[in-house]
């Protein structure tokens, strides 16, 4: 067991002018995709700059890319962006959704963490772009004695455009260590039973509230490029899985739920089915009753508050939809925060016992 309860002091037999050492922690660092500071437009054209110029989400040459991303996207996607942003705003707080819900988050796991462990973890949270920046939050937990840290992105499907950025972006800040502490990575949890256990239990009680039991559930996924599949990232398999898993512990038909694919981005083909095309069609073809879930995402965003409830609704309701009911991501829900909680405990395995 680590002993937490001594402050920083110089070490055994070492000379009067030794620098103070702080006593060992093991550090949980959680990771989300990102957010602007506000939703003007530099603002939105800092943070857009930073996400579209990751070559794990934009994978184009630079040649090609960088002049069309600074000379006409960034001139005018902040813009429509910012707009986007505007409309699900935390205006209490000044911070978008998915900071104030990735707070709850971190608070949450520190007392379930605090409860387990007592002083000898800390828990914090960053983000892949913008503010709290990873190097930030791991220059913070070196300098407050964590030899170890687990970082944790909150993901629960891998792909090289979430997972794989927030892990190449902690490796980065490791690098400016003088003194690396110990590290871990956290696997993807798609199919962890209690994971399946908390969608499963807010998809039951979104219905328990509606008048009407909905035609068909949606699972919508965040897309990304088919090519990404064939070059090997497991995302589509992993999304496939959740939601067979998802299936059985409803007891549903193969009728009454779907996988489909959000956000596309660019002139390639992407993962389908299209969740805006999809709910169309299910207009269409006479399910006009429908609810939409989003597994892929841990938290509440611009994806979900705006993309989804908004203009995928739409796109049901303009093809002839009459009932749209988006269910909210986990977020901090208490079956959350335990399902993160016990991956957190696997990984911690050996480090805490």
């Amino acid at each position: 067991m680590l002993d937490t309860t001594k402050k920083a002091t110089c070490p055994v037999h070492a000379p009067e002018d030794h620098p103070p050492v702080p006593g060992q922690k093991v550090g949980i660092l959680l990771a989300n995709l990102g957010t602007p500071d506000n939703y003007d437009y530099w603002s939105m054209r800092r943070y857009l700059n930073e996400f579209l110029s990751d070559k794990r989400v934009i994978d184009y040459s630079a040649w090609v890319w960088q002049p069309l991303l600074q000379l006409i996207i960034l001139s005018k996607r902040p813009f429509s962006s910012g707009a986007a942003y505007k409309s699900i705003w935390n205006e209490e707080a000044d911070e978008s959704p998915l900071m104030t819900i990735t707070k709850q988050q971190a608070a949450k796991l520190t007392q379930t963490m605090a409860n387990r462990y007592g002083d000898q973890v800390m828990v914090d949270f960053c983000m892949r772009y913008g503010n709290p920046s990873t190097q930030s939050k791991v220059r913070a937990m070196v300098e407050a004695g964590c030899q170890k840290i687990l970082f944790f992105p909150l993901y629960p499907h891998y792909a090289g455009a979430t997972s794989a950025t927030a892990n190449d972006q902690f490796f980065r800040a490791l690098m400016q260590e003088k003194w690396q502490p110990t590290t871990r990575t956290v696997e993807p949890y798609f199919e962890h039973p209690l994971y399946i256990e908390a969608l499963a239990q807010s998809i039951e009680r979104a219905y328990a509230g509606l008048d009407k039991r909905p035609d068909i559930l949606v699972c919508s996924y965040h897309g990304v490029p088919i090519r990404y599949l064939m070059e090997g990232d497991p995302y589509h398999c992993q999304c496939q899985k959740t939601t067979r898993l998802l299936k059985e512990r409803l007891g549903w038909a193969d009728t009454e739920i779907v996988t489909t694919f959000q956000s596309k981005f660019g002139p390639e083909e992407w993962l389908k089915p299209y969740t805006v095309e999809e709910v169309a069609r299910l207009a269409g073809a006479g399910k006009k009753n429908i609810a939409v879930c989003a597994p892929a995402f841990s938290a509440d965003c611009i994806e979900t508050l705006e993309e989804i409830n908004e203009e995928i609704k739409e796109s049901f309701e303009e093809a002839g939809g009459e009932t749209f009911t988006y269910i909210p991501c986990l977020n901090d829900d208490d079956a959350h925060i335990k399902a993160l909680g016990a991956v957190i405990e696997t990984n911690l395995r050996g480090w805490i016992d």
